[in-house]
């Protein structure tokens, strides 16, 4: 009763004006036309596809975690496609060279005879980028890549180039076969608003795939939006109001993640927490989560299904906690039932 409370003063009318409200009504066509069209070549990932719009629409980065042949790439080409992003996709390997990624300089010589040098742009400078089993690559070539995803522009030979507007990247990650990989530091795991689990469709979901992949066609999506409207939901994101329920919800559960501050049995299993950049990421969340949902304002129910999202990739287990079977899914899942 008390979260429901919280969610009905969170979603007041007298918190939207007239403005907000025009906007963000014009927003939910654009989302629900982006949905059904990524749902006619994705199935049985509607959670998948709701975060990773969630995503987007935030202005973040999100990291996909799954076993391979679960539609991971073909989510983001869809995407691209519908939401009218030019997309492309790297795929991470050992030898991959930063250079691989940024572009590089090139010695060109005109016909007087002039030398001069020209910067070839490499597959970062696109609007949604794929980055295939990222944590394949190695550190160098990952901070190339995780640098531009924070700054949004890159430096070569001291020239800056800034990349497209808008700039997201959607990198993969094979959670089983870790052999030859080299896994994303603690504060570059950071820079990703979310990380999505991918798992298996169900049956039906996986008799649909049989019956619609395999035939002589294969239907095509369409484009939903374009870049620009994608970048105004953006900025609506942002002017949407979040009731003080909401918030405080927010700070509840961020902060109880932190060793030291929230309870003991929880704190105690795990060896760091997250940082304000998680309490950022949720509060932009939980409003474009409000948007795919129909909504025009986020509520704490939003809180409660973006926790693990949020925080899975922002906490760690001690090696105590690990070994007595403990799981950082189980430990929010703790903390996400003490909101009410």
């Amino acid at each position: 009763m008390a979260a429901q409370a919280r969610a009905n003063e969170s979603t007041s009318p007298i918190d939207l004006d007239t403005g907000i409200v025009e906007a963000a009504e014009a927003a939910l066509g654009a989302i629900g036309a982006a949905r059904k069209e990524i749902g006619q070549v994705i199935f049985g990932q509607q959670k998948v596809v709701d975060l990773s719009l969630v995503t987007l629409l935030s202005g973040g980065h999100g990291l996909l975690v799954g076993v391979p042949g679960l539609a991971k790439t073909k989510l983001v080409e869809a995407m691209g496609t519908v939401l009218g992003l030019a997309a492309r996709r790297v795929q991470f390997t050992p030898d991959l060279m930063p250079s691989d990624i940024l572009g590089s300089e090139v010695l060109d010589e005109s016909s007087d005879g002039k030398r001069h040098f020209r910067f070839i742009k490499g597959p970062v400078f696109a609007q949604l980028l794929m980055a295939d089993e990222i944590n394949r690559a190695s550190p160098r070539t990952q901070s190339a890549l995780l640098q531009a995803m924070q700054e949004h522009h890159v430096t070569v030979a001291g020239e800056r180039y800034d990349l497209p507007a808008p700039f997201h990247v959607l990198a993969t990650q094979n959670p089983i076969e870790q052999e030859g990989t080299y896994p994303l530091p603690e504060a570059q795991l950071d820079r990703f608003l979310l990380e999505i689990d991918v798992g298996y469709p169900d049956r039906e979901a996986e008799r649909r795939i049989l019956l619609e992949t395999t035939g002589a066609a294969e239907y095509k999506p369409s484009p939903a939006m374009t870049a620009e409207t994608l970048m105004s939901i953006q900025r609506l994101v942002r002017r949407l109001p979040v009731g003080d329920a909401v918030v405080e919800a927010i700070l509840d559960l961020v902060r109880s993640a932190r060793p030291g501050e929230g309870e003991a049995s929880v704190t105690d299993k795990l060896s760091w927490g997250p940082g304000p950049r998680a309490s950022q990421s949720l509060t932009l969340a939980v409003r474009a989560r409000a948007l795919v949902e129909g909504r025009l304002a986020p509520s704490v129910d939003d809180v409660a299904a973006l926790a693990i999202p949020v925080l899975k990739h922002r906490v760690a287990l001690t090696f105590a906690a690990r070994a007595d079977g403990e799981t950082v899914e189980g430990l929010i899942g703790k903390l996400v039932e003490r909101l009410g």
